[in-house]
């Protein structure tokens, strides 16, 4: 099982350079069978990152550029009628791909985002009252714009806690941003994202995270953390059960990428701020100090 992550984890590498830390987030949150976001300025790799993903895993892809005037049908898709049969035909939309790339989400009308969260939520679309089930796995990775920028509508909270996952790509270092310049104008190195899983060994990785022990200590961590967010009026978003049961899958994932079968308070406190920052309405720029206050009110000691 390791060997297989690992050997996805490097493949991944040889295409987004030097962020070790964000592609073991992402395949986190693939094995936690969970939906990501990613929230960063334009042109900081989001796109690449998720394309290099499915072509490593070998899973189909799909990609939809959120603007304003996107319709729901233009993701789902739509009911054509065909007059030599005298019947609708439904022509399935981009989100009928294994890893579905949102782009600047944050773009499009709350109706639109909202078509896709249910998606993403029930693995299916219903269309004229018919429901169509969406491909396994089905992985959303959704991208969207710091809030500053125009043209953004922000994800209400509650959808906001529909993405398992939050990351930030951040800016690459200077030898990696080097690269890049140096190898302008020679494209996207397709060939250098080979497949390595396949979607069966997928598949076994995902149910394998099940597998992974948690002490009752350490489900006893999870639940004070958690805890420490509803006591008082520190947080004015406090994390919810499904945070709770987020973080614990999480958590498992991490343990088995790092090639171990149970769970440590460090995988908690890896997966923490990427799971429970967006849920509780902390930005992507505080949300590292703001985890770090409440490891420090909540003692590890205590296991």
């Amino acid at each position: 099982m390791s060997q297989a992550i690992n050997q996805a984890i490097e493949a991944v590498s040889h295409v987004i350079f030097e962020k070790p830390e964000q592609i073991k987030l992402a395949l986190c949150c693939l094995l936690s069978r969970g939906h990501l976001l990613i929230e960063d300025l334009p042109g900081m790799g989001k796109t690449t990152l998720s394309h290099a993903l499915a072509d490593v895993l070998g899973l189909s892809y799909g990609r939809v550029q959120f603007t304003s005037d996107l319709l729901p049908s233009d993701i789902t898709g739509t009911s054509v009628f065909n007059r030599d049969a005298q019947t609708f035909e439904f022509h399935p939309g981009p989100i009928f791909s294994q890893v579905l790339l949102a782009d600047e989400i944050n773009r499009a009308s709350p109706k639109t985002q909202s078509a896709l969260l249910e998606s993403m939520e029930e693995h299916q679309v219903t269309i004229d009252g018919t429901s169509h089930i969406l491909p396994k796995p089905f992985f959303v990775i959704a991208t969207q714009n710091p809030q500053h920028q125009s043209g953004t509508h922000p994800l209400p909270e509650s959808q906001l806690d529909r993405f398992f996952m939050r990351i930030s790509l951040g800016y690459p270092s200077k030898q990696a941003e080097l690269e890049l310049i140096k190898n302008t104008g020679k494209g996207r190195n397709q060939g250098s994202a080979v497949q390595v899983i396949d979607a069966d060994t997928l598949s076994q990785l995902q149910d394998a995270v099940a597998l992974v022990e948690m002490s009752d200590t350490v489900s006893d961590y999870i639940l004070r953390l958690v805890s420490f967010t509803r006591a008082g009026n520190q947080f004015t978003d406090p994390l919810s059960p499904r945070a709770s049961i987020a973080l614990a899958c999480a958590a498992k994932a991490w343990a088995l990428i790092a090639g171990r079968n149970f769970v440590i308070p460090d995988d908690v406190q890896a997966v923490f701020p990427h799971i429970c920052a967006h849920r509780m309405g902390i930005n992507i720029k505080e949300q590292q100090a703001a985890t770090q206050l409440i490891f420090n009110e909540v003692s590890v000691s205590a296991i």
